[in-house]
């Protein structure tokens, strides 16, 4: 065998001279293994530019090796000695960046070290308390038990606080309390925007966020027409008489409409903890989405930022520190995840400007003057994307539109536009035959954007086709109310009681308070007792579901009037079991809401007290006794008046 044995493993390649590239040498010495560069001869610099730090480390660093030979690897760099005068500015550490004016970024140089300085634009995010009490629908003449709630808000100018309108829905006593503050500063609501959710309050539902947690409810995708989804509510403005509140609280600046992927950050009081919250993500698609509070669509910010129970009125910030839009609910369902949803900035500053317009308080039963809102067109329409449809309706292949299939007739647009009209554009801006409109680079929206960012009383161009001839009619755009309003405004139910017959009129919160339904699916009438609910668009008698989702009034006061129950006493004998039951006419005569109702019988001087129900049925009564019994029927249920105040001016 050789003297020198071979090493196992492959044979080292050895280049040829001439293949050789040319790099700069290393000098071969009898240590040639120090050249090896590995992993474990890689050494962090201090970022430091102490010399007494830097000579200690080297140092160190020598006595490691006793030998004192070069160190492996590419030898280290020593900071140079600089003076006072040279070294540059320390960067900002973590906490140091705050808002310009709530806006632009800057740095704050005079944060003492290891002190946290606080953004402004998160001390003006406030934590609302408020208790609630509300109305009981099915019982009319009283309320239901009060409850608290939690949510968020923020200071804007004017002394002012904005939160989402089901924060404070039937509020009794509102409080705010600031970042960091011990105290507790009772509020003053302003206004409430039920269109757009800034103010409603109390539940969550499964696209529309409230402040009391276990509530959830399945909102109707088609309460408006072209609705891909269904949200909530909108805004509420609240402030506070006590300067104390004020000091230090800089208002909140509002930015631009966002872009998809910019980054949003949603600041507010969740459950979960008692401090601040701050969630971050981006935009994920912006568009068109029906409120259902408001019924009503208006412009939405998808998100994928966390949006929980009490984040609802919180602001959510670009990365500028401006606000975008208001957090107001989020999407609970098995097959998503990570989508809330945000009131942007175009809406919220509509419903400020409404306010700042025509908003108002009144002593009335505490009401507040709502603000107007946001008007519609007043109209149903279909796409128009069948070739066949639209040759059939005359139209040009350069032509695109919506048809017209129903208008409202208690709107101004019914004077002028006609079912099977094609609407061409809208205030000079074409629609498709989709019915959107252009809306930003490589994005369309529906075009009843157009119409939300008007206001009540504004008129609106609108081109039309009809009869292959096209027409240009001037409109004046007002807000419209629909058979079964989706909401009370605030104001107590209305009620009439006679012979233990108790009359009400329908609304969606009717529909989720009622307790009782009377189930007409077998021959024999049975009455089955179960909660309507969450679940009220499929266990509610189906002629109101149809009518709440497809009726339109034909009198601007019209109301749809039932028999909500009858509180049984010997008069009433046969007629327990009607609930929830519409009724048509009195003695003949049309019933178009309570108050006509009320007046005609209390007015009645025939023998006979005859009702028309739907179904075909009759309720007959004796006028003198049923007027007699009635006093008797109330002491007995300890209801103080026969009918709501509303009723008696």
């Amino acid at each position: 065998m050789s003297e020198h044995k071979r090493k196992r493993g492959r044979k080292p390649k050895i280049p040829d001279a001439e293949k050789t590239l040319d790099l700069p040498s290393i000098a071969a010495s009898a240590d040639d293994d120090d050249v090896v560069f590995s992993v474990s001869n890689v050494e962090i610099i201090p970022t430091t530019t102490n010399p007494s730090i830097s000579s200690a480390a080297a140092t160190t660093t020598n006595n490691h090796h006793p030998d004192h030979r070069p160190r492996r690897g590419r030898p280290r760099k020593h900071p140079k000695h600089e003076t006072p005068e040279e070294k540059p500015p320390p960067l900002p550490r973590a906490g140091h960046c705050r808002p310009a004016e709530n806006g632009g970024a800057d740095f704050a140089g005079d944060v003492e070290p290891g002190v946290a300085r606080v953004v402004p634009a998160m001390d003006a995010v406030v934590k609302v308390f408020c208790v609630h009490t509300e109305p009981n629908f099915s019982l009319p003449w009283q309320r239901k038990r009060q409850y608290s709630s939690s949510s968020s808000g923020f200071a804007i100018g004017g002394r002012r606080v904005l939160t989402n309108a089901h924060s404070v829905e039937h509020y009794t006593q509102v409080k705010l309390k600031k970042r960091g503050s011990d105290t507790k500063y009772l509020a003053t609501v302003l206004a409430i925007g039920t269109e757009c959710d800034i103010g409603n309050s109390g539940y969550m539902y499964i696209q529309y966020v409230m402040v009391q947690v276990g509530y959830v409810d399945l909102s109707i995708e088609f309460l408006l027409l072209n609705s891909s989804f269904v949200l909530g509510d909108v805004a509420a403005m609240l402030t506070v008489e006590d300067d104390e509140f004020w000091e230090g609280v800089l208002p909140v600046e509002f930015g631009e409409l966002p872009a998809l992927q910019d980054a949003v950050t949603v600041v507010g009081y969740p459950i979960g903890g008692d401090t601040i919250s701050v969630t971050s993500g981006v935009v994920s698609r912006i568009e068109i989405l029906s409120y259902v509070h408001g019924s009503t669509e208006l412009l939405g910010l998808q998100i994928d930022a966390a949006i929980n129970s009490g984040n609802s009125g919180g602001p959510a910030f670009n990365d500028k520190g401006k606000c975008v839009g208001i957090a107001f609910q989020s999407l609970k369902h098995e097959d998503v995840e990570n989508i809330g949803y945000v009131i942007p900035t175009p809406v919220i500053m509509h419903f400020i400007q409404d306010y700042e317009k025509n908003g108002a308080y009144t002593e009335s039963y505490r009401l507040l003057l709502y603000v107007i809102g946001f008007p519609l067109l007043g109209v149903e329409w279909q796409k128009m994307e069948n070739p066949d449809l639209r040759v059939a309706m005359s139209m040009k292949a350069d032509q695109k539109g919506v048809r017209i299939r129903r208008v409202d007739p208690t709107a101004p647009e019914s004077e002028v536009l006609k079912p099977s009209d094609i609407i061409l554009s809208f205030d000079g801006i074409d629609i498709a035959n989709d019915g959107t409109v252009p809306f930003r680079h490589g994005e369309r929206i529906g075009f009843s954007y157009l119409v939300s960012q008007k206001y009540t009383g504004d008129s609106a161009a609108v081109k039309v086709l009809r009869d292959s001839k096209i027409l240009n009619f001037n409109i004046t755009l007002a807000t419209h109310r629909r058979l079964i309003p989706s909401h009370n405004k605030g104001r107590p139910p209305s009620y009439y009681i006679i012979a233990g017959f108790v009359f009400s009129t329908v609304s969606v919160p009717y529909l989720r308070s009622e307790v009782c339904s009377l189930l007409r699916n077998c021959c024999v009438f049975c009455c089955t007792f179960f909660q309507y609910g969450k679940d009220y668009e499929y266990e509610a008698p189906v002629k109101l579901l149809d009518k709440l989702l497809y009726s339109m009034p034909q009198l601007p006061d019209e109301q749809l009037v039932v028999v909500s129950q009858v509180l049984v006493a010997d008069i009433n004998i046969g007629y327990e079991e009607i609930v929830n039951t519409q009724v048509l006419a009195f003695n003949g005569n049309p019933v178009k809401n309570l108050k006509s109702l009320a007046n005609m019988v209390e007015n009645c001087d025939d023998e006979f007290l005859k009702f028309d129900l739907e179904y075909d049925q009759v309720v007959v009564l004796r006028t003198k006794t049923s007027k007699a019994a009635t006093l008797d029927i109330l002491a007995t249920h300890c209801i103080p008046s026969a009918m709501s105040d509303d009723l008696k001016n």
